[in-house]
């Protein structure tokens, strides 16, 4: 991942915010944290849309992979999560 306008993000919020991409994309008000990418009907453009959306929300660059490698919302959020906190590390090391 690299940082384009990183913007803070809570953690918390990370999976919900995903799972509104998800339930906006593909099309399905009952899709949720826990929902499956694949069974709810997500292919290579759903899977860009995605991941074009929760760049501009958070600022970085997500590879589209991640949404393949981690199917659920809760999922990708923890890999995104676990990014942004190295992100921060190596911006934070930089300024000293």
């Amino acid at each position: 991942m690299t940082m384009t306008n990183a913007t803070k993000v809570d953690a918390a919020a990370l999976p919900e915010l995903i799972a509104s991409f998800y339930r906006e994309t593909l099309g399905d008000e009952s899709l949720d944290t826990s929902s499956d990418f694949f069974d709810a009907g997500g292919d290579s453009l759903s899977a860009f849309q995605i991941t074009a959306r929760l760049q501009e929300a958070i600022g970085i660059e997500v590879a589209v992979a991640l949404v393949f490698t981690y199917p659920s919302p809760e999922d990708l959020a923890t890999v995104v999560a676990e990014d942004l906190a190295d992100l921060k590390d190596i911006a934070d090391a930089d300024r000293l």
